[in-house]
């Protein structure tokens, strides 16, 4: 199960927009800055392919401007 952090720029004056699109997915956790113009973004996968698709979609949210990987974790399946 990969569980990701990182942080998110949004476009100028689209940090509200990234929110909104962000917390539309339900794989991720949003936690914005209260100080800077970023947002920390957690998420859970199932799977590895899961994880890649949902980075996909993150990636081509017309509202990130750019996304860094802080950590990630995986649980190794027993």
């Amino acid at each position: 199960m990969p569980i990701k952090s990182y942080i998110a720029y949004p476009f100028e004056g689209k940090k509200d927009v990234l929110i909104d699109d962000l917390n539309e997915i339900k794989q991720c956790e949003v936690i914005p800055s209260k100080n800077k113009e970023i947002v920390v973004v957690v998420t859970e996968t199932s799977s590895n392919e899961e994880d890649i698709k949902l980075k996909e979609l993150i990636d081509n949210l017309e509202s990130l401007k750019m996304i860094s990987l802080v950590s990630g974790f995986n649980t190794p399946k027993k």
